[in-house]
C-alpha cells in the first residue's frame, strides 16, 4: 500500500507507511529498499533537508546497495535545492557543494558527472557574488582596509571571476582612499601603490569603461605623491 501510495504521487499518505514500516523491517532483507523508498518519498514531498539526511544515511549504512550511488547523488541535490539566493545565508550552499564534489570524487565514471559539475559551477558563482556583494559592502561604507582585503579574497578564491574588472577598479579607488585617509608616514608609500595598480589596470583593460576613472585615479595619486615629495624637500631643507 505505501508503493502504491507513492507510485500513484499521493506522498503524504505514503510518508507515515514507510516511516511505520522503517521499524517494523529493521534489520531485515526488506530495510534496505524500505529506506530507499522512504528517502525517496521525502524528496517528493520536498522537504528537501530531512530527504538529504536521510539520503546520506542510507548511502552509509547500505554502501553496496544498488541505490547507494543514486543516495549519495541525491544528498548533495537535496542540499542544491535548498541553496538559497545570494544575499542569503550559504551554509546550505556550502553542504550542496560538499557533497556533490563528494560525489564527483567517488563517481568519477557516473552519468550524472556533467550535471554535477553544472550545478557546482552553479553554486560557486552563487558564493562568488555573495562574497563580491560583501567586499563591495565594506567599500561603500568607507571600510577600505577590509574592502581591500576582500576584492583579493574574491579573486583569490574564484580565479576566473566574471567580476574581475570591477574588482580591480574597487581596488583602485579604495587603495586611493586608503592613502588618502592615511596617517602621514604612510601617505607617499600607498599613493605610489595606488599609481602602480593603476597603470597595471590600464595596460590589462586599455578599452575598460572603467579606463576613464582609472586615469583620474592615476592622475590624482599622482598629484599627490607630487605634493608629498615636495613637501619632503622643504622639510628636509
Amino acid at each position: 500500500m505505501a508503493k502504491k501510495y507513492y507510485n500513484t504521487k499521493k506522498y503524504n499518505k505514503a510518508y507515515p507507511l514507510f516511516d511505520e514500516l522503517l521499524n517494523l523491517y529493521r534489520g531485515t532483507a526488506q530495510a534496505e529498499e524500505v529506506y530507499y523508498y522512504y528517502c525517496m518519498n521525502l524528496y517528493k514531498m520536498e522537504d528537501y533537508l530531512l530527504a538529504a539526511y536521510h539520503f546520506k544515511n542510507f548511502y552509509r549504512t547500505f554502501p553496496q546497495s544498488k541505490y547507494a550511488e543514486e543516495a549519495a547523488f541525491m544528498t548533495g541535490y537535496c542540499y542544491y535545492l535548498e541553496s538559497p539566493v545570494y544575499s542569503l545565508d550559504q551554509a546550505y550552499t556550502l553542504k550542496a557543494l560538499s557533497e556533490l564534489q563528494l560525489y564527483i570524487n567517488t563517481h568519477p565514471k557516473s552519468a550524472r558527472i556533467d550535471q554535477c559539475n553544472e550545478l557546482v559551477i552553479e553554486l560557486r558563482r552563487k558564493l562568488e557574488r555573495k562574497n563580491f556583494e560583501r567586499a563591495k559592502q565594506y567599500y561603500n561604507t568607507m571600510q577600505y582596509q577590509a574592502a581591500v582585503v576582500a576584492l583579493n579574497n574574491v579573486m583569490n578564491d574564484f580565479p576566473e571571476t566574471q567580476y574581475r574588472e570591477e574588482i580591480q577598479l574597487l581596488l583602485l579607488r579604495s587603495n586611493f582612499e586608503l592613502a588618502r585617509f592615511s596617517i602621514e608616514s604612510k601617505k607617499l608609500q600607498r599613493f605610489i601603490e595606488t599609481k602602480t595598480a593603476c597603470d597595471d589596470f590600464l595596460e590589462r583593460y586599455p578599452n575598460s569603461k572603467y579606463a576613464k576613472e582609472a586615469k583620474e585615479i592615476k592622475e590624482r595619486a599622482v598629484s599627490q605623491i607630487q605634493f608629498l615629495r615636495q613637501n619632503l624637500l622643504e622639510y628636509g631643507s
